[in-house]
């Protein structure tokens, strides 16, 4: 049956039930790349287009993220784990060994993603220890015959075989 919620742990391993994708959410501050990871990302809205991700209180990247005019959404293929272990480590040169390449608007894109996205902020909600933050789209490219990273039980998983044809 169901337990009442005791700890934090124990409340992180329940969500770590539920599979998600891996989203790199990057710009360029004057000129270089700022990015982090997010495994909370949904799709909100077709009209307006938005989606959402979740992002701790604590997040020191986010505050300098969120000032640029752009923001790119880049769904990590399952061959980028490595990828994201960078993007979502210490403060620093994330973005070495990575390539990537910046749009027109100023996003910052990961070359290789199954998806990708072009958003500006449209609006954060304060929940709990975290901020929903709302981005609305301006410009998508989809691959459909790439498989995504998945995020599952704290470690990284692959799609099955013929599942993502």
């Amino acid at each position: 049956m169901l337990e009442p919620v005791t700890d934090d742990g124990q409340l992180r391993r329940a969500f770590g039930c539920f599979p998600s994708g891996v989203a790199a959410v990057c710009t360029a501050i004057d000129g270089r790349p700022v990015g982090l990871v997010a495994s909370s990302f949904t799709t909100v809205s077709l009209r307006p287009p938005l989606v959402a991700i979740n992002l701790r209180h604590e997040s020191t990247t986010w505050p300098v993220l969120r000032t640029g005019r752009r923001l790119g959404l880049s769904v990590l293929a399952e061959d980028q784990e490595e990828v994201c272990r960078r993007l979502a480590g210490a403060a620093g040169d994330r973005f070495t060994g990575t390539t990537w390449q910046v749009t027109d608007e100023g996003s910052v894109v990961v070359d290789g993603a199954a998806l990708w996205l072009d958003c500006s902020l449209h609006g954060e909600v304060p929940a709990g220890d975290h901020d929903i933050v709302l981005l609305l789209v301006h410009a998508v490219r989809g691959r459909p015959g790439v498989a995504p990273l998945i995020f599952h039980g704290s470690r990284f998983r692959r799609l099955g075989p013929g599942s993502h044809t």
